[in-house]
């Protein structure tokens, strides 16, 4: 079965950090782009990230400002998503998605996981 699992959600205070994971099985990771959204409660999903195949292109959001990093495993069928210097504003559910391009928009993307929820307190 095709399967996206991420992990590494939790509560933080502002200014922390978190480390998110994201595990495939039943498809290829490294055929694929990798990327990350999120959603708050009342808002619409909105990009995070995304890296390329290969890892060696990546695309932020605006609001990351240098705070997260993308990265891959292929070898390990695992993504991840290095948050630093957390924010309150920064609380959401993240996704990990699974596409064929560097698209900051959910539609371009087709293997989701069920998310991980990051709460940062103020």
């Amino acid at each position: 079965q095709v399967q996206t699992v991420e992990s590494g959600g939790g509560l933080v205070q502002d200014g922390g950090s978190l480390r998110l994971s994201c595990a495939a099985s039943g498809w290829t990771f490294s055929d694929y782009v990798m990327a990350w959204f999120r959603q708050a409660p009342g808002k619409e999903r909105e990009f995070v990230a995304t890296i390329s195949r290969d890892g060696r292109a990546a695309d932020y959001a605006g609001f990351v400002k240098g705070r997260f990093t993308i990265r891959r495993d292929n070898a390990k069928n695992e993504g991840y998503l290095q948050m630093n210097s957390l924010k309150p504003e920064d609380t959401a559910v993240y996704y990990c998605a699974a596409g064929f391009s560097l698209a900051q928009h959910a539609g371009g993307y087709f293997y989701w996981g069920q998310g991980t929820q990051v709460t940062v307190s103020s």
